[in-house]
């Protein structure tokens, strides 16, 4: 796994990596418990929509949680990823506005966070110009996300930011010299490209002159234990599907919402995931939100039926985001906020790329005037 032409960055991660991964990623947690400091985090979201339940159960929570540790927190805004795979951005200063907007209401602190959108950074892209130099054609089209879209194109011509999505991945967990990054287990083979890159470049280019360090850090995935969260409609919660809970819902909205939720005829509620997943994701929702057990939940209602389940789970969720909802409108109501927390941002963020990549430019010896 740590050798300079590693190969393994196919579709799935067998059995062995993962466990490889998993142990290491419990170690990790340890050590940011035990001390935080040495710790960079880098992760972030594409403003293709606005967040939802899945996204705050799934790794939003979690980012608080390891900002509160003491972990320095980087959040990207991957606008240039919408492009990867679509012929138009959108609203996009409106999604990008409404990402950070979901982040500050769910906990995010902007006095020790560093939020910024990738396509303000121009030393950070540049970055993906010698990184280009050190993959393969070969490797690029083993990645997962590049081998769906491919897959799924229909026969469409793949786009070159498409093919080098990996690559500019690679360049917005590395410039900033992120040491950890939170990922589910679908996405260890992203992860896994960066450290080959990190690898290969101090291999084959060096470090600055008098440099003891590489200049980038392997950085270490930090795997996430939180459950699967399904849709309303008892599939998988995509934005696409209109399946969501959206952070910026109103109460009555999430209430509507739940009582048309999917369920089924049997009326005594237990947690079975697997031969009852609609009622399951519905015990599962309100013990998330209320930090119980999901067999405690279901044994509770017992044989109240769907309409207790559902009257419980939509009390439950407004009851947790409240706090929020109140945080978002007040955001919402005063933009100069978001507008704040984007410039600030962007000034560290463009700081911190800058002098990457002139470490970058003393390895490639490309600094020609003093």
């Amino acid at each position: 796994m740590h050798s300079d032409e590693i190969a393994n960055l196919e579709s799935t991660v067998d059995e062995a990596s993962l466990r490889r991964s998993e142990r290491l990623s419990d170690d990790l947690k340890a050590k940011i418990q035990e001390d935080a400091s040495p710790f960079r985090m880098l992760t972030g979201d594409r403003p293709t929509g606005r967040l939802h339940l899945g996204h705050y159960f799934g790794s939003l929570k979690n980012r608080v949680e390891l900002q509160k540790q003491g972990v320095d927190s980087w959040f990207i805004v991957a606008d240039y990823q919408v492009i990867t795979d679509r012929d138009a951005v959108g609203e996009i200063k409106d999604r990008v506005f409404g990402l950070v907007t979901d982040y500050l209401a769910v906990g995010i602190d902007p006095a020790k966070a560093v939020i910024f959108p990738h396509s303000q950074i121009p030393a950070l892209n540049e970055l993906v110009l010698p990184f280009l130099s050190i993959v393969t054609d070969s490797e690029l089209r083993r990645n997962p996300t590049v081998k769906a879209e491919l897959d799924a194109s229909g026969n469409r011509p793949m786009s070159g930011l498409l093919l080098t999505y990996p690559v500019h991945q690679a360049a917005d967990i590395l410039f900033c010299k992120a040491n950890v990054v939170p990922v589910g287990k679908d996405q260890l083979p992203h992860l896994e490209q960066a450290r080959v890159i990190a690898q290969r470049f101090d291999k084959r280019y060096g470090r600055p002159a008098g440099a003891t360090h590489p200049i980038f850090p392997r950085p270490q995935a930090l795997l996430s234990e939180a459950p699967s969260v399904l849709g309303l409609d008892g599939q998988k919660m995509s934005k696409s599907r209109g399946n969501t809970i959206e952070l910026g819902m109103s109460a009555d909205e999430t209430a509507k919402l739940l009582k048309k939720a999917v369920t089924d005829s049997e009326r005594r509620i237990t947690y079975d995931p697997v031969n009852r997943p609609e009622v399951s994701n519905l015990v599962q929702l309100t013990a998330l939100a209320t930090n119980r057990d999901p067999h405690e939940v279901a044994d509770e209602i017992g044989d109240g039926g769907a309409g207790t389940l559902k009257r419980v789970t939509t009390e439950a969720i407004n009851e947790m985001m409240a706090p929020i909802r109140a945080r978002r409108l007040e955001i919402e109501n005063d933009q100069a906020i978001v507008e704040q927390v984007l410039r600030d941002g962007i000034a560290r963020a463009t700081e911190q790329a800058e002098e990457t990549l002139r470490e970058v430019h003393e390895a490639l010896h490309m600094i020609y005037l003093s």
